[in-house]
């Protein structure tokens, strides 16, 4: 097997399966250059769905028989979860592409042999978390550090840490790291007290193995987690409740392996619906399920956008003006936080003024600063944003702060005066597949380019 490679805020990263010496190497930053005023058009295709694939790539943890999951989409997110786990002792093998593109990963997990999770990595990205349910059922302990992910403010995981613990596990904090200890993990009534997307999944994969019956109440209900549903039902666990408010789930002793493919990526797909209404284009978004992105379609909708689908297609026409449209997030079926960026950002032009509120996360507001920069007006108090249309934005240098945050600086890129350039492009490294190509095929005139300068060696030892 090849070794992976990771990027991460400016460094290339290179480490065997197995964990052995490392060259880290500062490599040219990379930006976005993007010539504005395009009307887009044509047809564009989601990739699979990483808040679904991420847990995944988790749960086959629970199994020492074989997985595969096709549609997995090439993401710097997957690339280090994927480390992670052969660090762990998973075999992890890229053998083909997936049966709706994508990759196809085969994985068998059939002999673990640390319960510790490098923290370089888990500092890298949140869904290292995931790992913690799956490896207490299977090893009875797992020691983490707390996780990384995209600076949208504080996202504490006591829920998880709570449920762990009435499922009987032991948790110690300290120095950073969360070391918890079960001998058997045993069902239990857990109410969250927010219906976390993570802490519902974590608990979920826990109780796969716990023995008995947990049952989970205010649990969040959005598509990636009936999909974690049905991949952990192929794999023999008694699972039911998905997408409603209460999951049930009758722990099994031993679980087999399961061949499954991933759902597409909503917040991708909003994305590129939003592209083209802020374009005033045309774009047929396909391989994606319409009910997934329904609060999405309905704010277009009301901004004078014309939405039309079909069965698995969403095809969207900008109009010459879009009207301003009031904005609040919620868990689903609500209005995603993770569309919150882009929608701030195809607001800036619109006929009126928006008030966008955030109910989720505190720092989601990062891009506005960058738009503003841009040309846009944009007034920030607390949790909310009013966003003052104006005439157009004109290009400038810009920075994205996190993965969405990145996508809405794209977006105004597209339609801004002139030449923008986005840096910051690991974020959206993190969760759009070949974002550039796509949008290329679209009639964008957007490349990657390097900023100069030479790579220097800066170090090389063991990973810790």
């Amino acid at each position: 097997m090849n070794p992976v490679s990771l990027r991460s805020r400016g460094f290339f990263v290179t480490a065997g399966p197995t964990g052995g010496k490392i060259a880290m190497e500062y490599q040219d930053k990379e930006y976005y250059k993007i010539e504005g005023g395009v009307c887009l058009s044509g047809r564009v295709r989601v990739s699979g769905a990483k808040n679904a694939v991420l847990p995944m790539l988790a749960a086959v943890t629970l199994t020492r028989a074989e997985c595969i999951i096709h549609h997995v989409p090439s993401l710097r997110d997957v690339q280090v979860m994927t480390q992670i786990l052969r660090l762990l002792g998973v075999k992890v093998e890229m053998v083909e592409a997936g049966l709706n593109g994508g990759l196809t990963l085969v994985t068998q997990a059939d002999s673990l042999t640390t319960h510790v999770i490098k923290d370089n990595l888990s500092r890298q990205m949140r869904s290292s978390i995931f790992l913690m349910g799956p490896l207490l059922g299977r090893l009875g302990e797992v020691r983490i550090a707390y996780p990384g992910g995209c600076a949208i403010g504080p996202r504490p995981i006591d829920l998880h840490l709570r449920g762990l613990a009435a499922m009987g596990a032991r948790i110690t904090e300290k120095h950073g790291y969360i070391l918890a200890q079960a001998a058997r993990l045993h069902g239990a009534d857990i109410h969250l007290d927010f219906p976390s997307v993570g802490a519902t999944e974590n608990l979920i994969m826990a109780a796969a193995t716990a023995e008995g019956v947990t049952t989970l109440r205010n649990v969040a209900k959005e598509p990636e987690i009936v999909d974690l549903q049905n991949f952990l039902s192929g794999m023999g666990v008694r699972i039911r409740g998905a997408g409603t408010d209460t999951i049930r789930v009758e722990g099994v002793g031993r679980l087999g392996g399961t061949e499954h493919t991933v759902i597409p990526d909503r917040i991708e797909a909003g994305t590129f619906m939003a592209s083209a209404a802020f374009s005033g284009g045309e774009v047929r978004v396909e391989n994606v399920v319409p009910e997934h992105v329904e609060s999405i379609s309905a704010k277009l909708r009301e901004a004078g956008v014309t939405v039309q689908e079909g069965r698995n297609w969403i095809s969207v026409k900008g109009p010459r003006k879009l009207k301003a449209v009031d904005v609040k997030t919620l868990p689903y079926p609500g209005f995603p936080t993770d569309m919150l960026p882009q929608m701030m950002a195809i607001m800036t032009t619109a006929d009126g003024s928006s008030i966008i509120t955030e109910t989720i996360f505190e720092q989601r507001f990062s891009q506005a600063e960058e738009l503003r920069r841009m040309g846009a007006n944009i007034r920030i108090e607390g949790r909310t944003a009013v966003v003052k249309g104006v005439p157009g934005l004109t290009g400038a240098e810009v920075e994205a702060s996190d993965l969405r945050s990145g996508a809405a600086l794209v977006l105004a890129g597209l339609v801004a005066e002139g030449t923008s350039c986005v840096e910051g492009v690991y974020h959206i490294d993190r969760g759009y597949e070949n974002l550039e190509g796509k949008l290329r095929g679209l009639g964008a005139a957007i490349t990657r380019e390097k900023m100069q300068g030479a790579a220097n060696r800066l170090d090389s030892g063991q990973l810790d």
